[in-house]
């Protein structure tokens, strides 16, 4: 007669495989749905990076005075500006990630423009972005410069010059502040007191999170870099300065050649020579801090224009 060991569990081999079988199904299932919902996430992040550039379109205008607007994301968002200098006017990215679940939603998609400068935090995060934009002269139109921050911070500016607080106070940015700051409120101060943000107007230099970087050479009038300066990381400002000069290299041949062809109707005030200056200038800066040198140059090259017969600009 056989022992049998009372409380033993008899399961078949099929019984035993089912189970298995049915682990496995459920596993994989898991892993598929986690899969297409973190594919369909990255296509929404790359969407709507995409329609961020096109809502960033109607700010590049021709009108002279700042143009602002906004931008709403119906989750948490990150967004994470990107610069770099491949190609011939270098690229600015954006990349975003997006809450999903009480967990960030990291992608490897950049959406990538070509003729579009901003200047931001390297990562600026929130539901609700404000963007406004100015045009940059060196001396001619080179492009509009935008400026994004989030609606979770605000920034209160201290003892600005007059025509800086009513540029400010006309664009009725609600994260942007002339009076009455808070505590919470980054500070940024026009007097040399030690603020978050510290400008230095007359010698055209910001210095932010123990860094310098510079904004002068735009023709006398400093507030598009100046704005660049106080909202930017310095890695995406110095990033961002070189690929305008990029641009303004090739603008300065552009104008050059278009003197010439000035010149075959009696226009022969010469700019070519300065023009050749300016553009080697351009190509070659390296930092911010030598935009005092192009400064120079790019006030002898207007004031030459304004008096020549035929204006190249």
């Amino acid at each position: 007669m056989l022992n049998k060991k009372r409380g033993a569990l008899e399961i078949s081999f099929g019984w035993l495989f089912a189970i298995l079988a049915g682990i496995f199904i459920l596993f994989l299932a898991f892993y598929l749905g986690s899969k297409i919902i973190s594919s369909g996430q990255e296509t929404v992040s790359a969407e709507t990076g995409k329609e961020i550039g096109i809502l960033l379109d109607p700010l590049e205008t021709s009108f002279e005075s700042a143009q602002t607007t906004s931008i709403s994301i119906p989750v948490e968002t990150k967004i994470h500006n990107g610069c770099n200098l491949e190609g011939d006017f270098g690229k600015q990215t954006i990349k975003l990630d997006q809450l999903s679940f009480n967990k960030w939603t990291e992608t490897d998609i950049y959406v990538v423009f070509k003729n579009k400068y901003i200047f931001s935090s390297e990562e600026i995060q929130g539901k609700k972005f404000y963007i406004f934009s100015k045009p940059v002269y060196f001396p001619f139109k080179v492009t509009d410069l935008i400026y994004m921050t989030s609606s979770m911070k605000d920034y209160c500016f201290v003892n600005a010059p007059l025509d800086i607080e009513e540029e400010i106070s006309n664009l009725n940015q609600k994260n942007l502040l002339v009076e009455n700051c808070s505590t919470n409120d980054i500070r940024v101060c026009f007097d040399k007191n030690k603020c978050d943000i510290n400008v230095d107007y007359s010698n055209g230099y910001v210095i932010k999170n123990n860094t310098k970087v510079y904004f002068s050479g735009l023709n006398g009038d400093y507030k598009p870099l100046m704005y660049a300066a106080i909202f930017s990381d310095k890695e995406v400002y110095e990033c961002q300065i070189k690929r305008l000069m990029l641009r303004i290299e090739e603008l300065a041949v552009l104008y050059k050649n278009k003197e010439l062809l000035t010149r075959k109707v009696g226009c022969d005030d010469s700019l070519g020579g300065d023009l050749n200056a300016l553009a080697s200038l351009s190509g070659a800066l390296s930092t911010s801090e030598e935009l005092g040198i192009i400064a120079t140059e790019v006030d002898s090259i207007n004031q030459k224009n304004s008096a020549r017969m035929c204006m190249l600009w």
